[in-house]
C-alpha cells in the first residue's frame, strides 16, 4: 500500500508519462508495470488514496513574491486598511478607496431562453450562445465606508480610468476631502510614478498607493468582484451588451442598500509571519538540494 502511495504522490514527468497528473488507471498501469503488485483493482487504489491524508489528485497554483518591495509596499496598504498611514490614525476626512478592472465581461445570448427552476428541476440554461460583444468593469470601492463607484466601458486604459477617478473625486465627501488614498495594482491604466504624477497634479488630494506585482489578493476591490461574478454574471446569460451594463450598475444600487466594510482580519503582523515561514521553507528547500 505504501509503495502505491508514493507512486501515485510523483509527477508524471518523474514516471516518462505525458500526463499533466494521474489517474487511477494510469496508476494502476504503472504499479503493475514495476512489478510492485501481482494484482490489483482500480477501486482498491480508489479506496487507499481515498483514505490517505495526501490526496495527490489535487492541486493549487502559487506565486512566490518576486518584488523586493513586497513587505514594505503591502504593509501600507494594509495599515490603510487598519485606518494608519506612516505610523498615524486617518483623520474623519480621509478616505480609503480600492479599484480595479473587471474585464471581458461577455454578453452571452442563449439560442434558447433560460428555464426557471421548476417542480424536480433545476434552473436550465442552454449551453449554445451567440457573442454579443464584451464590456470592461471599473469599479471603486470605499473600504470604510461601504460604498461603491463603478462604470462600464469599452476598453480599458489611461482615460477609462480617469474618468473612474473623476466619478469619485468629483462628488462628496471625497470632493472636499483632506486626503483620498486609492490603492490599485501595477494595471497598465495606474502603472508606476507616470500614473502618480498624473492622477496627483490632476487631483492634489488624491495618494495613489501601489500593491506589490503579484498581490491583488490584497486588494479589497476583488472581494466586490467575486460578489459580481457570483450574483450578477454566473450563469451569463444576456440578450445584449446594454443589459450586461444595466445589471451591474443596478446591482450597484442594490448591494450598497445592504452592504457593510468587509472584515478585513489580515495585519502586518500576519503579513510578517507569511514572509517568515516562506523564508524558512525556502532555505530548507535550498539546503536539501545542496545535500
Amino acid at each position: 500500500m505504501i509503495e502505491v502511495k508514493a507512486l501515485a504522490c510523483q509527477l508524471p514527468a518523474e514516471l516518462d508519462l505525458p500526463l499533466s497528473r494521474l489517474h487511477v488507471p494510469d496508476i494502476r498501469r504503472a504499479v503493475l508495470g514495476r512489478g510492485l503488485v501481482a494484482a490489483i483493482g482500480e477501486t482498491t487504489i480508489w479506496r487507499w488514496l481515498h483514505e490517505a491524508a495526501i490526496k495527490p489528485w489535487q492541486h493549487r497554483s502559487w506565486i512566490f513574491p518576486r518584488d523586493p518591495d513586497f513587505e514594505a509596499k503591502a504593509t501600507v496598504v494594509l495599515d490603510l486598511y487598519q485606518r494608519r498611514f506612516q505610523s498615524r490614525p486617518l483623520r474623519p476626512d480621509e478616505y480609503v478607496i480600492s479599484a480595479d478592472e473587471k474585464t471581458s465581461v461577455q454578453a452571452r445570448c442563449r439560442c434558447h431562453p433560460t428555464l426557471a427552476p421548476g417542480k424536480a428541476r433545476t434552473m436550465r440554461v442552454e449551453h449554445e450562445y451567440d457573442r454579443a460583444g464584451a464590456l470592461q468593469y471599473l469599479a471603486a470601492w470605499d473600504c470604510h465606508h461601504a460604498k461603491v463607484f463603478g462604470r462600464c466601458e469599452l476598453h480599458t486604459g489611461i482615460a477609462p480610468f480617469g474618468r473612474l477617478v473623476e466619478q469619485v473625486m468629483t462628488v462628496e465627501p471625497y470632493a472636499s476631502a483632506r486626503r483620498v488614498f486609492w490603492i490599485v495594482d501595477n494595471g497598465s491604466s495606474h502603472r508606476g510614478a507616470a500614473a502618480i504624477q498624473r492622477l496627483q497634479t490632476h487631483w492634489p488630494t488624491l495618494r495613489l498607493i501601489h500593491l506589490p506585482v503579484h498581490a491583488s489578493w490584497l486588494n479589497q476591490v476583488e472581494i466586490y468582484f467575486s460578489i459580481v461574478q457570483r450574483k450578477v454574471l454566473t450563469p451569463n446569460d444576456f440578450p445584449s451588451l446594454p443589459a450586461v451594463e444595466d445589471r451591474l450598475l443596478r446591482f450597484q444600487t442594490h448591494y450598497e442598500r445592504l452592504a457593510t466594510p468587509f472584515e478585513w482580519k489580515f495585519t502586518r503582523s500576519d503579513l510578517a509571519s507569511l514572509l517568515a515561514r516562506m523564508r524558512d521553507d525556502t532555505g530548507l528547500r535550498s539546503r536539501r538540494k545542496v545535500a
